[in-house]
C-alpha cells in the first residue's frame, strides 16, 4: 500500500499528461488531418460552428493541460467543451452513452474537471513558474539587507 500512495502524484501528472496529449491529437486530427483523420471525414472550414472551435479549443486548452500552463483554466474549458458536445451532439440522439457515441465525450468532460478540481503537480509549468516567482520575490525583499547567518 505504501507504493500504491508513494505513486500516486507521479500517477495524477502522468494522467493529466496522457489525458491531454490525447484531447490535443482529437484537435490536430480535426484541423490538419494529422494524427489520424478528422472524424467527418472533411476539415471545418476556419470559423465552421461548433466543429472548429471546438478543434481550436482541442488542441489549445488540451496543449496548455500537457505542459502544465495556465491547468486549471485550461482543464475547465476541455471539461465544459466535452460537456456542450454531449449534451448538443449527442445526448439528443439517445439517453445513453453507448448508443448515442457520446461516451468519449462524456469521458474527457468528466477527466478534465477531475485535472481542473486536482490542480497541475510538479511537473507543471505553472509550478515551475510559482518556484521561480517565489525565489524572485524573497531574492527582491533581500535586497539591501544583511541576513544574519
Amino acid at each position: 500500500m505504501d507504493l500504491i500512495e508513494r505513486s500516486k502524484p507521479h500517477v495524477l501528472e502522468m494522467f493529466r499528461i496522457v489525458i491531454a496529449l490525447l484531447f490535443t491529437f482529437h484537435g490536430t486530427a480535426t484541423l490538419f488531418s494529422f494524427m489520424g483523420t478528422p472524424r467527418s471525414g472533411v476539415t471545418p472550414e476556419i470559423g465552421q460552428w461548433p466543429t472548429w472551435w471546438a478543434a481550436v479549443i482541442q488542441l489549445v486548452a488540451g496543449a496548455l493541460v500537457l505542459v502544465g500552463l495556465t491547468t486549471r483554466i485550461a482543464a475547465l474549458l476541455c471539461s465544459g467543451s466535452m460537456a456542450y458536445a454531449y449534451f448538443v451532439a449527442h445526448q439528443p440522439k439517445d439517453l445513453s452513452p453507448l448508443t448515442n457515441g457520446g461516451e468519449l465525450s462524456a469521458l474527457f468532460c468528466w477527466a478534465f474537471l477531475v485535472i481542473a478540481v486536482i490542480g497541475p503537480g510538479r511537473w507543471a509549468l505553472d509550478t515551475a513558474l510559482a518556484k521561480i516567482r517565489t525565489a524572485s520575490s524573497a531574492e527582491q525583499a533581500n535586497d539591501g539587507f544583511l541576513i544574519p547567518a
